[in-house]
């Protein structure tokens, strides 16, 4: 593990991986030479997939940011009050555009802890973690690059004698499978010692037609960030992929409660992937599982949380349990 201080209030810790994470050649060879075709989301996001992302989530049918961002406004400060964090840790930090609510109720209320974002995309993080400290005159940022999916273990934190409020918001647990999240929710928990607590967005179970819309917005956002994949593809696996011959399909799966998204091709064609030196076959009406989101009832929640080993503190709900933000404790 490096450290780099970029300021007196700005430090970055590059993290090294717990386990080491397939890349897109590997999970190329893993999800599309066989049947069912699949790909994981993360390769969603080059440039052109997060300025769509960003598109798709000021589409009036996209709710699910809208509802947390209202929930984090509105509830920031009881969370605070409550946790009264000396430090704050985000997995998937972002641009940290959310967090502002937490600072914010953190500032207002005299409780000033240290913000440990860790991030994937590190130019993002520390242009956000630069703007937050001359934001907040008495916020110091610890910066963690890393792939929160290659383990937690690593991570150089502050010891448990602080209180520390581990936050994963945006709904992103839902991009897990039931025993992926399991694992997940049990590295966070590893972490935790007593006076600690997680905030954690999750997005609710609701009518299919809402759901289904959400990731199918009808100025077509959604469908060509689906299909941008394949360009990413195309790009660094040297592929012939054409995104005119596939089109974007968003479907809730009622028995496995989450929508998938799938990229159907309209006509048999033959892909070849030149890096890998290999092809496949693609029939007609055939799909590449590009993305889960599962949705979670209160019931689903609390035994998440249980199975985790944690305890509800507060459920906050945005409208009529359209979204859920969750602070939960270690039940100990």
């Amino acid at each position: 593990m490096s450290r780099d201080v970029l300021s007196t209030r700005l430090v970055h810790h590059r993290v090294a991986p717990l386990r080491r994470v397939p890349d897109l050649a590997e999970d190329a060879r893993m999800g599309l030479m066989e049947r069912p075709r699949w790909l994981p989301p993360k390769y969603f996001y080059d440039a052109r997939g997060s300025q769509l992302f960003e598109a798709i989530c000021d589409t009036p049918e996209y709710y699910p940011t809208r509802a947390e961002a209202a929930v984090l406004a509105a509830e920031s400060r009881r969370v605070i009050e409550r946790v009264r964090p000396a430090h704050i840790i985000e997995l998937g930090s972002g641009s940290a555009r959310k967090t502002r609510c937490l600072l914010a109720a953190c500032d207002a209320l005299g409780v000033h802890p240290r913000y440990w974002p860790f991030e994937v995309s590190t130019q993002i993080m520390i242009d956000s973690a630069e703007q937050l400290i001359a934001d907040y005159d008495w916020l110091h940022v610890e910066a963690m690059s890393g792939d929160y999916t290659a383990g937690l273990a690593h991570l150089p934190l502050p010891a448990e004698a602080a209180r520390r409020l581990f936050v994963f918001l945006g709904g992103t647990l839902g991009n897990f499978d039931p025993a992926q999240a399991d694992a997940f929710m049990a590295e966070i928990v590893a972490l935790m010692g007593p006076g600690d607590a997680l905030l954690i967005g999750l997005d609710r179970v609701k009518d299919v037609a809402v759901l289904e819309a959400a990731y199918d917005d009808a100025a077509g956002y959604t469908a060509a960030f689906n299909k941008n994949v394949l360009n990413v593809l195309n790009r660094t696996l040297d592929g012939d992929i054409s995104p005119d011959l596939y089109r974007h399909q968003a479907v809730f799966n009622r028995p496995l409660s989450r929508i998938e998204m799938r990229l159907i091709a309209e006509q048999p064609h033959r892909v070849h992937l030149e890096a890998l030196g290999r092809g496949f076959d693609m029939a007609a009406g055939e799909s590449i599982l590009t993305e889960i989101s599962r949705k979670f009832s209160r019931d689903d929640i609390a035994s998440l949380l249980a199975r985790a080993g944690l305890r509800e503190a507060e459920h906050f709900e945005y409208g009529t349990g359209d979204y859920s933000l969750v602070l939960a404790v270690p039940d100990v």
